[in-house]
């Protein structure tokens, strides 16, 4: 209730007489110390949360208490502790240092189909025990009730991953076996779950939408690349119509069991061998996909026919997968051969295969190595040259082709730049095409009448008198060109040439005429008087022309007229 008492003290001499004696004050300020001699109390007996099934870190109840003691002190600090309600201890309660109430959080999920409602009783006290003499509970105990929503649960397998044993070669269309999925939302309204594919690499297997009953699409291999250890897997999907839809996967294991679907072949498909007896062992292995039981030992044969293999070949096994081809006759020609080998594995019942192995015999030195190999190369190519030749002939096409389609593409970019330039802003020395090469004035298919007649637009009261323009072809007769001969000698070019440059000259109807070429008529009356009165004769009569004379023969014709004198 008080923190501090502050006295003032009074003391006076002669016994407290207040005439005769004198007296004095001071000052004591007493701070009441506290001590924890109030437990914390809660401010309700019942506290109320809910969460969802299946969240943790979450708080679900704010729990609240009272303490008379000093704030942020070890008497005022609550603890909460758990005192019943929570055997599996999937509640924790935390102290918020601000407001030192009790925060009730969960720490595992909880399943609404098992717990619908926790009710815990908790207990707080503070962090040191209270003073001695106080009659008061040290602790202070409470109820909270806590309700679990049901909210849509994913559907699971079970079980999952479920392994199933099966035989290889099983036919497309066979049933394999169910596998389904169960809803844990007991209590909610929906319909049965629905079935799909979510992996399945080897595209091997179906399931039913309804029944979950898996049966396969394909023939199950063992030797497929996509199983491994002899184990393919697949994954399947579950889904729901709850709010919101949920969905769960499973693994389905398949163990594939070996069957002998596969026969032995020879390995390498190439050798080498020397045309004389010595030395021309050949070592060859057999291969097989399958496994034990189906695999090796192997049995290697040659075939009776054709009847030279066994007469030039013979075989013999040198251990379960291995064995030597050699020759049985002293020489051998060299060249490519085909040798026919028929292996046959352990298997129950047994499979076997003929397998040709290509031989080069060839000449040998005396280390055993061939002394014209390539010779033999030259009389047949194996298959693996064969196919090196083919995959260089089509890089060299695809090289081709794109280089092609680089060139074309290059040729439109090109032209599309040229046709973002606009001619007129080109300032490159180009040459210009116009496919434009007029001959004349006759070649224009023009009506000049407007122009070469124009009192037929003005009236008469403002057409000048005796004033008219003409650009008429003369009338002459027309002289006669030089008609060149069929087969002319190489000697008279020159002069046809002279003479029809002269006829031309000498032609008054020949344009251009030599008149008065209208180009366009700008009306009568002009102010500016006629430029007919002008006489260059006399304008440039005090000019000096006797450098013409200096230019050369291109200014002869003007020095001649202008640079002679007077004459």
């Amino acid at each position: 209730k008080v923190q501090q008492y502050t006295l003032i003290i009074q003391a006076t001499d002669m016994e407290g007489n207040p005439t005769y004696g004198l007296s004095n004050t001071a000052t004591a300020v007493i701070a009441v110390t506290d001590v924890n001699d109030n437990p914390p109390e809660f401010t309700a007996m019942t506290f109320y949360g809910e969460v969802p099934e299946n969240r943790v870190d979450v708080i679900v109840a704010n729990l609240t208490v009272t303490d008379k003691d000093q704030p942020h002190t070890p008497a005022w600090n609550a603890m909460y502790r758990m005192t019943g309600g929570d055997p599996t201890g999937r509640f924790a309660i935390l102290t918020d240092p601000n407001s030192n109430d009790g925060l009730v959080t969960v720490v595992k999920p909880i399943d609404f189909e098992t717990n619908r409602m926790f009710v815990l009783t908790v207990a707080a006290e503070n962090q040191v025990p209270l003073a001695k003499g106080i009659q008061h509970p040290p602790q202070s105990t409470a109820t909270v009730s806590i309700t679990v929503i049901d909210v849509n649960e994913s559907p699971y397998f079970v079980p999952n991953p479920k392994l199933v044993r099966q035989e290889e070669g099983l036919l497309a269309g066979s049933t394999l076996t169910t596998f389904t999925a169960q809803d844990p939302d007991r209590y909610m309204q929906q319909t049965s779950l629905r079935y799909s594919k979510l992996s399945d690499p080897a595209n091997w297997l179906k399931i039913d939408p309804v029944n979950g009953q898996i049966t396969t699409t394909a023939v199950l291999d063992r030797e497929s690349i996509y199983v491994q250890n002899n184990m393919y897997n697949a994954t399947f999907l579950a889904s729901d119509n709850g709010i919101p839809p949920m969905s769960g996967t499973g693994t389905l294991q398949i163990y594939l069991l070996d069957i002998n679907d596969n026969a032995p072949q020879v390995n390498p498909k190439e050798a080498t061998t020397c045309e004389t007896l010595q030395p021309n062992a050949i070592n060859i292995t057999a291969v097989d996909p399958d496994i034990d039981p189906n695999a090796g030992p192997f049995a290697f044969e040659l075939p009776d026919t054709p009847a030279s293999i066994k007469r030039n070949w013979t075989i013999v096994r040198i251990s379960g997968d291995h064995a030597q081809l050699s020759l049985r006759i002293r020489f051998l020609e060299a060249g490519i051969y085909d040798v026919p080998i028929v292996i046959t594995d352990s298997g129950n019942p047994h499979a076997s295969s003929t397998s040709v192995l290509k031989v080069k015999v060839c000449q040998c030195d005396i280390n055993g190595d061939c002394t014209d190999v390539d010779r033999i190369v030259g009389a047949g190519l194996g298959t693996g040259a064969i196919i090196a030749i083919l995959l260089c002939i089509i890089i060299l096409l695809i090289l081709v082709l794109m280089f092609v389609v680089w060139m074309k593409r290059r040729d439109k970019e090109r032209q599309a730049k040229q046709l973002l330039i606009d001619p007129e802003d080109d300032v490159r020395d180009n040459i210009l095409k116009y496919d434009e090469e007029g001959g004349g004035e006759e070649d224009q298919d023009y009506d000049l009448s407007q122009l070469q007649q124009p009192d037929t637009v003005e009236p008469d009261a403002i057409k000048p008198v005796g004033i008219r323009r003409l650009d008429e072809r003369p009338i002459h007769a027309e002289p006669q060109y030089p008609v060149r001969s069929a087969a002319p000698h190489p000697g008279d070019i020159g002069d046809f040439i002279n003479e029809g440059l002269k006829a031309a000259d000498n032609d008054p109807t020949a344009p251009p005429y030599d008149s008065l070429l209208v180009f366009d008529y700008e009306g009568s009356g002009s102010t500016a008087g006629s430029l007919s009165s002008l006489n260059s004769s006399s304008s440039g009569g005090e000019q000096d022309y006797d450098y013409l004379n200096d230019w050369g023969p291109r200014f002869k014709k003007l020095a001649d007229m202008y640079g002679g004198g007077d004459d």
